[in-house]
């Protein structure tokens, strides 16, 4: 059994972290939030220690650490603009990281913190959950399969509805999300290099604080992508559903179903990570300068 902490507990990505833990067989020791709405602890590590203080919560891993207490892995669900900081904390209290994408907001952060991997001797691992999902292994796997010179044409539309609340928080703050293209679509770009290759061309239509779209040229794809927060975008079918998220990905004209599946995606990627494997820092810094580039233009 392997002791876990975890920074952003109150977050909404947060439950899928703590449902990986406990479902791997381990233990979450402590856990930090400035905010005090973390009553999801109870369904799964009532035992943990909880600090609204960094201060606190870092005095108490080191207590820990005088009294042999290991952590072995911290996990980061905390605002996008915190993960470097926070992944340079975990390294150096001799724990491997694992972070919520974006890993980080800018490449060159990717650099800076594959000098401390080695100095720690420790390892930052991501969750790039979308390479573990059944139909885009199926999808990779068919490209790889296929001619090597063909070129596919691709479309991604991603909208995933958000309240005003989304604009006055963090996440509507492009200093501190990196805006829409890396707050909501990070892992659709991984996905894609994964799927079709190396970037020849990346560039940008539209771009505001509610939706995003462009196109980009891979080693084996033309993709056009479409990405937004706004509600007005849903096609009317799935509004009248009362749903409030779409995804599409379309080769060729053709849909690819790749809708479910994504409720146990973190707990296959921590599987993986304790398994010795996982997504590390050179997996995650492709995707990174794609969206970094937005917001330098």
């Amino acid at each position: 059994m392997k002791n876990f902490a975890l920074i952003g507990a109150a977050g909404y990505i947060a439950p899928r972290h703590l449902q990986a833990i406990k479902a791997t067989g381990n233990n979450l020791v402590a856990a930090m939030d400035k905010n005090d709405s973390v009553g999801i602890l109870d369904s799964y590590f009532p035992d943990c220690d909880f600090f609204t203080e960094f201060e606190r919560f870092d005095r108490h891993l080191d207590k820990l650490k005088r009294k042999g207490i290991k952590i072995d892995y911290v996990s980061i669900c905390s605002p996008n603009y915190l993960h470097d900081s926070h992944i340079r904390f975990a390294l150096r209290h001799g724990a491997d990281a694992i972070c919520e994408k974006p890993l980080v907001l800018n490449p060159w952060n990717v650099d800076a913190l594959s000098e401390i991997e080695d100095e720690t001797r420790r390892k930052v691992y991501t969750i790039l959950q979308l390479r573990l999902h059944p139909s885009i292994i199926a999808l990779r796997e068919q490209v790889q399969n296929g001619p090597k010179e063909k070129v596919y044409d691709v479309e991604l539309s991603y909208v995933t509805s958000r309240g005003n609340w989304y604009h006055h928080s963090w996440k509507g703050d492009v200093s501190k999300s990196g805006g829409i293209a890396t707050n909501i679509g990070i892992h659709f770009f991984d996905m894609l290099i994964w799927v079709f290759g190396e970037v020849k061309e990346n560039f940008v239509v539209e771009l505001s604080d509610k939706k995003a779209s462009g196109k980009l040229v891979l080693q084996q794809a033309n993709v056009n992508w479409k990405l937004s927060v706004d509600f007005k975008d849903l096609p009317n079918e799935v509004q009248n559903q009362g749903k409030r998220t779409y995804r599409s990905l379309k080769l060729a004209g053709k849909e690819i179903e790749f809708s479910d599946g994504f409720t146990d995606l973190h707990t296959k990627s921590y599987e993986q990570i304790l398994g010795g494997e996982g997504f590390g820092l050179s997996e995650s810094k492709k995707s990174i300068e794609i969206v970094q580039k937005f917001r330098v233009e």
